[in-house]
């Protein structure tokens, strides 16, 4: 699980494994692919610099093999469909996520797939 570290933390634990696999991994490698100065994620990495925004987020999540919603997460954002989300519906989505708050992950992720297959 990764809401215990810090962005920056995480995507160098990350990419520093993939590299001690893949040279395609070092910082100035994976940032070229990314589309940002490799000194901005070496920043990001020792947390000199806060999180990118979304787009940079969801590159990096790509590139690394992790789930967006994850590292938008650990950088203390929200995707912008689930933003939207939110606010077409914001008193039934807080309802909704707070009733779930202690239900066991394994649960939430079944009622999810229940929900999106349309066999709820």
């Amino acid at each position: 699980m990764i809401c215990d570290r810090s962005f920056g933390k995480f995507v160098r634990e990350r990419r520093m494994a993939r590299a001690s696999e893949d040279r395609a991994f070092s910082v100035r490698q994976l940032a070229v692919r990314v589309g940002i100065e490799p000194s901005y994620l070496s920043k990001i990495e020792r947390r000199e610099q806060p999180p990118p925004g979304e787009e940079t987020i969801h590159r990096i999540a790509k590139e690394l093999g992790e789930d967006p919603d994850a590292l938008l997460a650990l950088a203390g954002k929200v995707s912008s469909d689930l933003t939207q989300i939110i606010r077409e519906r914001p008193a039934l989505v807080s309802e909704l996520l707070r009733s779930i708050r202690r239900v066991p992950a394994k649960r939430v992720a079944e009622m999810a797939r229940q929900v999106r297959d349309g066999n709820w």
